[in-house]
């Protein structure tokens, strides 16, 4: 089973891009839902949700619509002395959990997240405090990629996340790999110039894919889905909604 969604969905520039001119902002994952039939939650990473806002989310989408979210910074940044927000974030996660509709916990860690012991236990520590949560490793550091760390990351049940984003020294180059029942994509846009150096965050991401870049994955993706039991496509090119655009040029190249 293969689930395509954004990263995010509430997002201002979207309007007349995507969602209608007039539409009230209360409805967008209403409207969203139409189409897509995943979502990957960001706003949980700067701050821990209420699990009320998590229910309304929940009673917005049907039946089969399942959520990505992710991991609160404080668990994947900060890292020192941070047990009870593991706590906190799983408490707000329970209306998505007893929904039947959280999909997996996506761990984002910084580049700054090098590859040594000490970091490598942390990881171990993520895992045993969200206990049988499926949970999702992105790693932004290329000195990850080591056939020992794909194989403890199967031994612990812990996806892998795959990613497409600039060819820059010490980046995650574009591979297909599943370490656990789920397999994860991330489009992050291959806007090189501005990945390091921008004034505004979504610069960084500001990037419309052609369909020669997108057909690249055409194949790591069906990989993917006869690996996994379910694999997440998710588009984080999301100024100006073309997250949208690239999805819907996947989803047309795969059927």
């Amino acid at each position: 089973m293969v689930y395509f969604g954004t990263s995010g969905f509430s997002y201002g520039d979207w309007v007349g891009n995507f969602y209608p001119a007039g539409l009230p902002k209360r409805e967008w994952l209403v409207y969203y839902a139409r189409e897509f039939d995943a979502c990957e939650v960001n706003s949980t990473f700067y701050a821990l949700p209420k699990p009320s806002t998590l229910k309304a989310m929940v009673d917005k989408t049907g039946e089969g619509f399942l959520f990505s979210i992710k991991a609160n910074q404080e668990m994947t940044h900060q890292r020192e002395d941070n047990a009870p927000v593991f706590k906190d974030f799983c408490r707000a996660l329970e209306p998505v959990i007893s929904a039947g509709k959280l999909g997996c916990i996506l761990a984002q860690f910084p580049y700054s997240f090098h590859f040594n012991q000490r970091n490598w236990d942390y990881l171990g520590l993520f895992k045993e405090r969200l206990g049988e949560l499926p949970v999702v490793i992105e790693f932004r550091n290329a000195r990850w990629l080591r056939s020992e760390v794909f194989d403890w990351l199967r031994r612990q049940d812990l996806g892998f996340c795959c990613v497409d984003e600039p060819r820059l020294p010490n980046l995650l180059p574009p591979l297909a790999e599943a370490t656990s029942s789920i397999g994860y994509v991330r489009f992050h846009g291959r806007n090189s110039d501005k990945w390091w150096e921008h004034a505004h965050a979504y610069e960084r991401y500001d990037y419309s894919y052609g369909p020669s870049e997108l057909g690249e994955w055409l194949p790591r993706i069906q990989k993917l889905s006869s690996m996994a039991e379910k694999t997440f496509i998710f588009a984080n090119n999301h100024w100006r909604g073309q997250a949208v655009n690239t999805i819907r040029q996947l989803r047309v190249m795969l059927d």
